[in-house]
């Protein structure tokens, strides 16, 4: 019981010495403090941004179109079940963007053209570099169409303009003509062939600078009515936040769930967003480490004038008795408070400051990291007493007796 007594009562007074030597020098104290907390705050800000890059930049790269296609194999087709199976293979959190796609073909005053069928808000998440002259087609107007700007000037119509498609349905296959059957399929056909004619107007011109510029974009239910059967898709495209290990994952699979498919990661686009990623984090990284030396010189320097400045003192503790390691545990001692409070005050204002950069660079927020509230008190309270060592272990050249004679 006494020596728990007096084990508490050290602790006391220990704890009283601290307090009291960082309260006299107060001014100087919160200088290294600020310094702990600028650090802290940098370090903290870029670690979270370090790790919320791939997720925001990931983002970014999907207004550059689709990263994964999903195509059938074979004559096969893509059905409904398929395409809702895909959908919770890959995940709703990792979705941007996932249109399936049917073509056929249609005529217009006697001329074929391709009318794509798709679900038009998914194609505008996977593709907003669209140049789209008036407004997308929705499920709600099913007879507002967008046309490929090619195919409007070769028409000579515009927004707001109708036109009529013509084709010829066959029970569960509908072509521009008979001709376009093959002799096989003719003979197999046991149904009695309808013409169908709709009139769809034009809601948007598409403007892309490549193929999608000869092509009318409608909504799939509708087409999927227009030509008499259920869905058969052609293909789907998919923008997924994923660098590349993680698309030839998920491409193996949807191979293994779906069957008759075969995923096609877009190597080109993502391998520029792993290269992009990577160096912006290495950027990152290296600041980091950049910003922990600054840091620790701060805290040095500061540890080392505090030292000098404290020399009778810690003579006059010397010469009454105090050991070195008593005198060196109190610097330690005050080292750990100050990156303990620096460190606390740069959670929080690192968290304000990964905040604005992403909503300033991405225009998206950001969750705060709890893990790191411990791991950067810790990093700092590690720096500063490693800055501290140095300037402690002076502690031990001070002699008593030649100090308080003012040598």
């Amino acid at each position: 019981m006494a020596n728990n007594e007096r084990r508490g009562g050290r602790r006391s007074m220990y704890t009283k010495m601290v307090a009291s030597s960082l309260i006299r020098r107060a001014s100087r104290l919160i200088i290294a403090v600020l310094a702990i907390a600028i650090g802290a705050t940098i370090l903290s800000g870029l670690v979270t941004i370090y790790y919320d890059i791939p997720r925001q930049l990931g983002r970014e790269f999907r207004s550059y179109g689709a990263n994964l296609i999903i195509l059938p194999t074979g004559d096969s087709k893509i059905t409904r079940e398929q395409l809702r199976r895909a959908r919770g293979v890959i995940g709703a959190e990792r979705v941007v963007g996932m249109a399936p796609y049917r073509y056929q073909t249609v005529k217009i005053n006697e001329q074929p053209y391709i009318i794509a069928g798709t679900e038009l808000p998914e194609a505008e998440k996977n593709s907003p570099f669209w140049y789209v002259e008036g407004k997308w087609g929705s499920k709600e107007k099913p007879e507002s169409v967008m046309v490929g700007k090619q195919i409007a000037e070769t028409l000579n119509i515009g927004i707001g303009d109708a036109f009529t498609v013509q084709g010829v349905r066959y029970g569960q296959r509908a072509v521009a003509s008979a001709q376009l059957l093959s002799a096989k399929e003719n003979l197999a056909r046991d149904v009695a062939s309808q013409n169908f004619s709709r009139k769809l107007s034009v809601c948007g011109i598409v403007t892309t600078g490549g193929a999608e510029e000869g092509f009318i974009f409608a909504d799939i239910d509708m087409l999927d009515e227009l030509v008499g059967d259920s869905f058969r898709g052609d293909v789907v495209e998919c923008s997924v936040v994923a660098d590349a290990a993680q698309l030839a994952e998920l491409s193996e699979t949807l191979k293994d769930e779906l069957g008759d498919v075969q995923p096609r990661a877009v190597r080109r686009l993502t391998q520029s967003q792993d290269i992009v990623l990577g160096k912006l984090q290495a950027l990152v990284l290296l600041v980091t480490v950049v910003v922990l030396i600054i840091t620790m010189i701060s805290v040095y320097t500061t540890m080392m004038a505090m030292v000098a400045e404290r020399r009778h003192e810690i003579a006059l503790k010397k010469a009454l008795g105090a050991e070195n390691g008593l005198v060196m545990g109190e610097l330690l001692g005050e080292g750990v408070l100050l990156g303990l409070i620096g460190g606390a005050l740069g959670v929080g204002l690192g968290f304000e400051f990964a905040q604005q950069v992403s909503l300033n660079v991405f225009g998206r927020a950001i969750h705060f990291q709890w893990l790191l509230v411990p791991i950067t008190i810790a990093v700092f309270i590690a720096i500063t007493v490693l800055a501290s060592i140095l300037p402690v272990r002076r502690v031990m050249d001070i002699h008593p007796a030649i100090v308080l004679r003012g040598e």
